[in-house]
């Protein structure tokens, strides 16, 4: 399971590092952020997500009802414009290239670290609560899909 998870991650990875040259389109009907900004914001959410998995403590891990992550895992989707994200995931005013390359980079060591994690290394998230290992996955998976929706609603409105 971890393992398609993981390939599902790393095709990600390479379709954000094939955006990159879009990052300046904006269509303001779809949303008043760039493409840049959405491949900012997924790959500082995929850092940040990955490195607290890395560094949580796994008996510290124990599983407890949420209903919202009961409805909106299976389903795979997150509504549209419903959340706001945390500061230290917004990118800054002007995105540059390095930094996207720099990021990507990142997240691409993370996946292997995340790869040999125990099962109940986990992510605590602000709505979903703890998620271990395979939940932290899906989430990442989850996230930067709805960003990539959104950047390919951008390019084709």
């Amino acid at each position: 399971m971890a393992d398609k998870s993981i390939n599902k991650l790393t095709a990600q990875l390479a379709k954000i590092e094939g955006l990159i040259p879009k990052k300046e389109v904006k269509n303001p009907s779809v949303s008043k952020a760039s493409i840049g900004w959405q491949l900012d914001h997924a790959l500082k959410v995929f850092n940040a997500v990955s490195e607290w998995t890395e560094n949580s403590n796994p008996n510290e891990y124990q599983y407890k009802f949420n209903l919202m992550r009961t409805v909106l895992f299976p389903l795979g989707y997150f509504p549209r414009g419903k959340v706001k994200a945390p500061k230290y995931v917004i990118p800054p005013e002007i995105i540059n290239v390095e930094d996207l390359k720099s990021q990507i980079q990142t997240a691409k060591s993370h996946i292997e670290k995340l790869q040999v994690l125990p099962k109940n290394a986990f992510y605590k998230h602000f709505i979903f609560g703890k998620l271990p290992k395979t939940k932290t996955l899906r989430f990442l998976y989850m996230h930067t899909n709805h960003h990539l929706k959104i950047v390919n609603d951008i390019l084709n409105k």
